[in-house]
């Protein structure tokens, strides 16, 4: 990659204030960081059975949540199969894909400000993986991703809307006749 390679800004509408209009995180400076105070997840980590299609997922194959989350956390660089797939790997050979996913998590944090709580990363993930990959998917729906449809999906929805939005609703029939005195005496 060339050193001018700046991934696409994120794809959804924001959902706090203090997030621009292509719902990525404000950019972060020196001095940003010192003052910005962390906000709180949407959602706790033990609401799981909030959305029981992905808690479902999550319990029987939580490769395919993580591959997920992953895409949109590294902002398309990698491919949910991809990611889930090392996920799968890294399990099936060491047993401690939490030490993996924890660094997702970190990163996510770090794109949306959010609190590291109840505890550390790490200890979130090794503790509850399931429930912290639940919560972590919540947060990007909450965001306004459909995790389903991966980064570029995303973008390409965003595309849509916004060309949408741009396309200026026709005007009435009647707007565009001008005011002359007989339709001034029937009203």
């Amino acid at each position: 990659m060339s050193a001018s390679y700046r991934p696409p800004s994120a794809p959804p509408e924001p959902s706090r204030e203090a997030e621009p209009a292509t719902g990525a995180p404000p950019p972060r400076s020196a001095s940003s960081l010192s003052h910005h105070a962390p906000v709180p997840w949407s959602t706790g980590l033990c609401d799981c059975c909030d959305d029981v299609s992905i808690c479902c997922l999550t319990c029987c194959c939580p490769c395919v949540t993580f591959g997920r989350i992953a895409e949109i956390v590294d902002r398309g660089s990698t491919s949910c199969g991809m990611s889930g797939a090392l996920y799968w790997m890294i399990c099936c050979v060491s047993g401690c894909s939490c030490l993996h996913s924890c660094f997702y998590r970190s990163k996510l944090r770090g794109q949306y400000f959010l609190e590291e709580q109840p505890c550390t990363d790490c200890c979130v993930h090794c503790c509850c993986e399931t429930c912290s990959l639940c919560q972590e998917y919540r947060e990007l729906q909450n965001r306004g991703l459909d995790l389903s449809i991966g980064w570029h999906g995303n973008l390409e929805r965003q595309k849509r809307k916004a060309a949408a939005a741009d396309i200026a609703p026709p005007l009435q029939q009647g707007m565009n006749k001008p005011w002359t005195s007989d339709r001034i005496s029937t009203l």
